[in-house]
């Protein structure tokens, strides 16, 4: 009589299981949560949770605010994605940059806001037959500076006192008064764009927005770029408005709301 040969029990690594776990709750939930809430969800032990969100968030996978003990998703989960997905953020986002390109005559850019304050560029558009300035993917700069960074300052509402302390960390080609950065912050604010003329670099100019998620947190900024003299006061306020809401509708395509958020 043959026998019937079975596979081996499949071994698991309990580890790996919680941590996939809690990925997925946190990604179902869609907002930040604590370590006792997330351990209570997931069934899993509490310090045994605590450590693999301390090693998720040490990889980027999910992010800790300190400020309110809790954490969400990160970047990181959607960089796994990509192969999958075909597309990372920059290709998502590349029709709309070249769109504002060729609208405006300028560079258009796209930068990632990283968690340790860094605009990264990870995407950008021309129009081929405007003279321009050249930024080589992967260029980084302050969070705060430039016109990006004059609208995350806006968004983040810190006190005179820590955004006085900030701004002693940034370096300028043409360095502004503080007073007349925090006039630019607080002008940001209500328009939805910020301007550096001339400051972050001397010759470049500078509009910027920032796209957002649910929760009204920065997470991409796109700007436009052009020498000294190719724009005017009129025209900047054109292209910011156009970046404003381009930023605003490329936030609710990329962060949509969810059913538990609609109506509060």
């Amino acid at each position: 009589m043959d026998t019937i040969e079975t596979a081996p029990p499949q071994r698991t690594v309990n580890a790996l299981v919680h941590a996939l776990r809690i990925l997925r709750h946190l990604s179902a939930k869609g907002t930040p949560e604590g370590v006792s809430a997330i351990a209570r969800a997931t069934e899993v032990n509490g310090s045994t949770c605590f450590n693999i969100l301390r090693t998720l968030a040490a990889e980027g996978l999910v992010v800790f605010d300190p400020a309110a003990k809790t954490y969400r998703l990160g970047m990181g989960v959607l960089e796994l994605a990509i192969g999958l997905l075909g597309a990372n953020p920059g290709d998502l986002i590349r029709p709309e940059l070249e769109r504002l390109a060729a609208a405006h005559a300028a560079l258009i850019c796209l930068w990632h806001i990283t968690d340790n304050d860094r605009l990264v560029l990870i995407e950008r558009a021309f129009d081929p037959a405007a003279i321009r300035v050249e930024l080589p993917p992967g260029k980084r700069l302050p969070a705060l500076a430039g016109g990006v960074g004059r609208v995350i300052a806006a968004h983040r509402n810190y006190s005179e006192a820590e955004l006085r302390r900030r701004f002693s960390e940034l370096r300028w080609q043409s360095a502004p008064r503080f007073e007349d950065y925090h006039t630019s912050i607080i002008d940001a604010g209500k328009r939805g764009f910020g301007l550096d003329i001339g400051q972050l670099y001397i010759g470049v100019d500078v509009v910027g927005a920032v796209v957002c998620d649910n929760d009204g947190r920065p997470r991409y900024g796109v700007s436009s770029i052009t020498l000294h003299g190719q724009t005017t006061a009129e025209s900047r306020a054109r292209i910011g408005g156009d970046l404003t809401d381009t930023c605003r509708h490329l936030g609710q395509a990329l962060f949509p709301q969810r059913h538990n958020q609609v109506g509060h």
